[in-house]
């Protein structure tokens, strides 16, 4: 793992506040289900770096105030600061402590700075970059899969856009959508699109669920997904690229209406 130095032209900018910052978990609040103690801590520290609560350059406090702040073993301190620095959010150095890397550094692909970032006050740019990163991939990956799916793919793509249909809450519908645009990168049939989808999964639920609740027809949206699940289908890789640009210029209205 990188030994990052600080910047000698621009220095980590302050530590942390010492004492119990406002609004930090108390130690008896309830941690994450199922979660170990420094992955939930590593979970309440990152979010906050996300977050904006310490600025890039910021050193955090040491292993015996992260303990007595949130009542855990120093050892679960480490782990947690290990796990950060491993998603780059985080550097170290004996003598200067854990400081805060600067965004380029931080690893957008990981599940939970994903669904970190998702839940920042920075939400709109978030939205906005998934939905970029959708305009790139999803066209030219929605072609490869109508000439590329097999029986067995196109019944995943079918059934997760019939899942969506019939779905009865905004938590059934999210996941049937995030299955159907996932089952599309794989059956698109290039190799780096597969881990690629996966990685990003946490940012497509968290962009579907937002747009579901601001649709006012979700009807003319289902219809879209059908367009493109029939063009697939059909192996009409034209016509399938077509549509999901229809789908993609209608999720860029929702955001931009907000």
């Amino acid at each position: 793992m990188r030994d990052a130095k600080p910047n000698n032209e621009k220095k980590p900018m302050k530590t942390a506040a010492a004492e119990r910052p406002a609004g930090f978990r108390r130690a008896d609040a309830p941690r994450i289900p199922g979660a170990s103690v420094h992955t939930s801590l590593a979970s309440e520290i990152g979010l906050r770096i996300v977050r904006g609560d310490y600025p890039p350059g910021t050193i955090l406090p040491n292993e015996a105030k992260w303990s007595e702040t949130f009542d855990v073993s120093r050892s679960a301190v480490r782990e947690a600061i290990k796990m950060l620095m491993a998603k780059s959010l985080l550097a170290s150095r004996p003598k200067i402590g854990s400081w805060v890397e600067p965004k380029e550094r931080w690893n957008l692909l990981d599940r939970d700075v994903l669904a970190w970032y998702a839940t920042s006050p920075d939400r709109e740019v978030f939205l906005k970059t998934v939905q970029e990163f959708r305009h790139i991939i999803e066209p030219e990956a929605t072609a490869f899969a109508a000439m590329r799916r097999t029986d067995e793919q196109m019944a995943e793509i079918s059934q997760a856009c019939r899942e969506m249909g019939e779905a009865t809450n905004l938590q059934e519908r999210t996941r049937a959508d995030t299955r159907f645009h996932l089952a599309i990168l794989r059956a698109s049939g290039n190799d780096l699109l597969v881990p690629l989808g996966v990685l990003i999964e946490s940012a497509f639920d968290h962009l579907f669920a937002y747009t579901t609740r601001e649709l006012d027809d979700l009807q003319h949206v289902q219809k879209l997904h059908e367009a493109i699940e029939r063009n697939i289908r059909l192996k009409r890789p034209d016509a399938a690229r077509n549509a999901v640009r229809k789908l993609l210029a209608n999720t860029d209205e929702v955001i931009q209406s907000r």
